[in-house]
């Protein structure tokens, strides 16, 4: 059976204050990024035509529909002559002289490197920092210059006749339906001696 301790053993006991408490750093991460980024875009255009068109298009539609007895008639007839003619220069010029000057300092630095590792003890459990320690540091630097420069010329000749006819019976007895489109089309187009000419002269000088 444990007796109990009197005054005298109590007394004769002693004890050391702890220091307070922390926790050492467990990650430690340093990340230095530096990035430059220099981008220029000149675009320099041109498109020069000569163009010749003709469409001449001719239809005819008829119908019966639930017609008992009935007929429907369409008819289209169509003539066209096109003559086109084109003696000339489409011509389309677009020098570009683009000097893009980007001024500023686009050299990355160096990473510091990382401090070497060394071995933690136990009294560094009492000392330590936070549990977690990032540090980034992130300098970035961009120019942006886009000069453009377009020119557009062209020469065209478009004839387009259109004939049609339709005619229907929806629904009817003993009935007639026609549509008669006569079409006469003499088309003469000439162009001689022409010049279409764009031109877009751009001289760009950028500093960024």
């Amino acid at each position: 059976m444990n007796e109990p301790l009197t005054a005298a053993d109590l007394d004769a006991e002693s004890g050391t204050t702890l220091p307070t408490k922390e926790v050492m750093s467990l990650l430690d991460l340093n990340a230095d990024v530096n990035l430059g980024l220099d981008l220029a875009a000149p675009v320099d255009l041109a498109v020069a035509a000569n163009l010749n068109v003709a469409a001449p298009i001719d239809a005819a539609a008829s119908a019966n529909v639930a017609s008992l007895g009935s007929d429907a008639t369409a008819a289209a007839p169509q003539q066209t002559l096109v003559d086109q003619h084109i003696s000339g220069l489409a011509h389309a010029d677009a020098p570009q002289t683009a000097g893009v000057d980007q001024t500023g300092s686009t050299s990355t630095t160096p990473a510091a490197p990382a401090p070497a590792s060394t071995g933690t003890s136990l009294g560094d459990l009492a000392g330590g920092g936070s549990l977690l320690n990032v540090d980034v540091n992130l300098d970035a630097s961009a120019h942006l210059a886009a000069p453009i420069d377009g020119a557009v010329a062209a020469n065209g000749n478009v004839a387009a006749p259109i004939d049609a006819a339709v005619s229907a019976n929806v629904g009817s007895i003993d009935s007639h339906a026609t549509a008669f489109a006569p079409q006469v089309a003499v088309i003469h187009q000439d162009l001689d001696g022409v010049d279409a000419s764009a031109t877009a002269a751009q001289d760009a000088t950028v500093k960024q």
